[in-house]
Order: structure tokens, then C-alpha cells, then sequence
């Protein structure tokens, strides 16, 4: 697993062609590489094996509750795209998972405890918010006073080549919340493309050794000036292309004392509860667990699914549920992703990528809530005075 500062990043420069050299002393060490491709007009991560499998020439046009691949107009360009619909968790924080079995055999019965097997997986083109988002989940799964062992068990297994990001989304919005749109930690490799008329050339970052003997491996020089400066021209043209951003400062407190603003009843109105958001989200991490027998009571088994807090029945305790309604439901996901989870982890839980947006089927935006809620605050209705209530 990456670990943030672990090198000082010394910029190289890679040719496009020898980026398969990157793919292929992965895939020697054993490594499933997993990167974006382009199955049926939509970006899925999906297995690698060359250069040819990435979504060359192909952008992604994002708005909300639309979202579609064109060409971009440059054939050779790798990585001209924002981000799909799956991300890192997927593979990380599996969607389904036995945690255990058991198995009667005569009068004993047999109880094994399921590990998901810890193949190595690179992971070659992480954005840097999916990869900001994997530092999130590493603090609620791994670090913690509640470790989730299946989960370390994948992250530290796995290697990270990210990709910074020079084609955002109109959904996107990762500059305001300091995750993108270059990645500052968390990885092996980060590359930067380079799509010019006359060079196609990836600027290089090494962010751990494991990442400094894979470069090793394969044909590079030391970045030029000039190649720095393209480099960092790119990333300050995507941050400024992003229209969509979120206020940070005193955002828990902001979300906290606002608990009765009338505008959750507006966007409850709008919702469709359908969950969407909390599955395309990179952090949320929300679960159920089932259990189920065979029918001649020979077998039994426990398996941990993703869940959704728009779900009536996930805060169903002995009576029913306790966020019964749209509106305490929306109240609770956005207040917890933006407010609470700075309480308990120390960090937002939303990484500014835009899914949520994009995804959802009537195209409530998260930035637009937040940005409501900080007009209408009703300590400014009330000249200063706050109310907070808790049911």
C-alpha cells in the first residue's frame, strides 16, 4: 500500500509507447492490473493487459443525472476523461462478501472464516480523488478502534498509478475540497499526460520504493522545465474549469445548527431515495448482513452487502425505523458526508468527484444544497442566536 511522503517526488519523463513497460512489470510481479476501459459506451474498471485496452480518444460528458462518452477529438489521448461510475471501493470494499459459513457434518459442525483472497491488484489510472478517497476509507476501515480485516487484507495488496487530471467533469469538484486535481499522496506512481500535436509524453512522480522499481524497469529521462511548466499549465486550466464548488469552512457546524432549515423538506420533495449516490460514492461504506440456511439445514452463512442509509429499512431498530421519512434520510447522508465524518475521522467525507451528481436520476447537487443551506442559515434568520435539535 501507498504511503503518503514516504520518496521526495522527482519528476521523469515517459514516452506513451513505453507505458506498456509500466503494465508489464506490474503483471510480471503478479499484480491483476485494473484500469479504465470503455465497455459499451460507459467507463468501467475492468481488467488490463496493454496500452490499447485504456478508453484512448474518449471523453466523458457529465451533467446532472446525464452522463455519456464522446470523442474528444485527440485519438491518442489516454486519459482525456474524468471518472465512471465504479471506483477503487469496489475492488477494495468488496459489494458482497461471506464473512463466514458453517457446515453440519454428521453431529459437529464445521465454522470457516472467510478471507477474500488477497491477490495483488494495481490499480493504473486512479484519479487522484478516487485515491484521496481510499486514504478516507483507510481511516474509518483500518485505522480506527474497529479494523476491518477483509479490507486490509486488499489495500495492502495493492499498487496505485494515478493519473492526474486534466479533462474534469461539469460535475466535478475536487479543487474546492483540496483532493485534485493532482494527487499529492497515496500512491506509487502519478503520471501527467501530455497530449501535444508534435510530443505525447507522461511526466512521472514516484511516491513510494515499491513505485521507484517499477520506473526502474522502464525507459525515462529527467523532466525538462519546459515539461514541468506544461505539466503544471494543465493542472491549473482543469481546476479553473471546474464551475462547481463547496464552502468548507465551518461546515460541520454550518450543517449542525441547521437541522430544521426548510430546504431538506424542498430536496426531500425532489429525492427518490433510490440510494444512487451512497453506491457511486468512493467513501461511503454503509452495509448490511444477512444470513441465510439451506433448506435441509446442512449449510449456513453470513454475508456483508453494501447497504444505503436512503434505505427505510437500514435505520429499522425493534418499532421501526429512525429516519422513516425522505427528508431525514437526505438530512442524515449529506450531514454525516460533509459534517459529521469530520467529527469522527478527522477529514470530509465527500472528495468533490461529482457522482453523486451525475448519477443521480433527477440531478440533486450536493454543491447546490450546500450552498443553500449556508444563505439560508438560520442563525443569520435568528440574529445569532443557534438551535440545534437532535431526534
Amino acid at each position: 500500500m501507498a504511503e503518503p511522503g514516504e520518496l521526495p517526488v522527482v519528476p521523469v519523463v515517459v514516452g506513451r509507447a513505453d507505458l506498456q513497460r509500466v503494465i508489464e512489470s506490474l503483471l510480471s510481479r503478479g499484480y491483476r492490473v485494473v484500469g479504465p476501459t470503455n465497455v459499451n459506451k460507459a467507463l468501467i474498471h475492468d481488467d488490463v493487459s496493454c496500452v490499447e485496452d485504456f478508453p484512448s480518444g474518449w471523453h466523458d460528458v457529465q451533467a446532472p443525472g446525464a452522463y455519456r462518452l464522446k470523442r474528444n477529438g485527440n485519438p491518442d489521448e489516454l486519459f482525456g476523461y474524468a471518472v465512471g461510475a465504479s471506483s477503487l471501493k469496489t475492488f477494495l470494499y468488496l459489494p458482497s462478501q461471506r464473512l463466514w459459513s458453517v457446515n453440519k457434518n454428521d453431529d459437529r459442525l464445521q465454522i470457516a472464516q472467510e478471507d477474500p483472497e488477497p491477490r495483488k491488484t494495481a490499480f493504473f489510472g486512479a484519479r487522484p480523488c478516487e485515491v484521496e478517497a481510499a486514504l478516507i476509507q483507510d481511516k474509518v476501515l483500518m485505522q480506527g478502534p474497529y479494523e476491518d480485516s477483509h479490507y486490509r487484507r486488499l489495500r495492502e495488496n495493492c499498487f496505485i498509478v494515478a493519473v492526474n487530471c486534466t479533462s474534469p467533469a461539469e460535475t466535478c469538484f475536487c479543487a474546492s475540497m483540496d483532493t485534485g486535481p493532482k494527487a499529492r499522496s497515496g500512491f506509487d506512481l502519478a503520471l501527467t499526460e501530455i497530449a501535444g500535436k508534435k510530443d505525447h509524453l507522461f511526466l512521472v512522480e514516484v511516491g513510494t520504493e515499491k513505485g521507484g522499481e517499477i520506473l526502474a524497469e522502464v525507459p525515462h529521462r529527467p523532466a525538462t522545465p519546459e515539461e514541468t511548466n506544461a505539466a503544471r499549465k494543465l493542472l491549473e486550466a482543469a481546476a479553473k474549469k471546474m464551475k462547481r464548488s463547496i464552502e468548507t469552512s465551518e461546515l460541520p457546524s454550518l450543517l449542525s445548527r441547521n437541522f430544521e432549515n426548510p430546504r431538506w423538506d424542498e430536496v426531500a420533495s425532489r429525492c427518490l431515495g433510490c440510494g444512487n449516490c451512497t453506491q457511486v460514492c468512493p467513501t461511503c461504506f454503509c452495509s448490511n448482513f444477512e444470513d441465510s440456511t439451506s433448506l435441509d439445514g446442512g449449510t449456513a452463512e453470513r454475508r456483508r452487502r453494501w447497504d444505503s442509509c436512503f434505505t427505510i429499512g437500514f435505520s429499522y431498530i425493534h418499532g421501526g425505523s429512525v429516519r422513516s421519512s425522505g427528508k431525514s434520510r437526505y438530512r442524515q447522508w449529506m450531514t454525516h458526508k460533509l459534517g459529521n465524518w469530520v467529527d469522527q475521522f478527522g477529514t470530509s467525507g465527500c472528495v468533490g468527484c461529482g457522482r453523486c451528481i451525475t448519477w443521480c436520476p433527477v440531478g440533486i447537487d450536493i454543491t447546490e444544497e450546500a450552498r443553500v443551506i449556508r444563505e439560508t442559515d438560520i442563525r443569520k434568520k435568528s440574529g445569532g442566536m443557534e438551535e440545534v435539535r437532535i431526534r
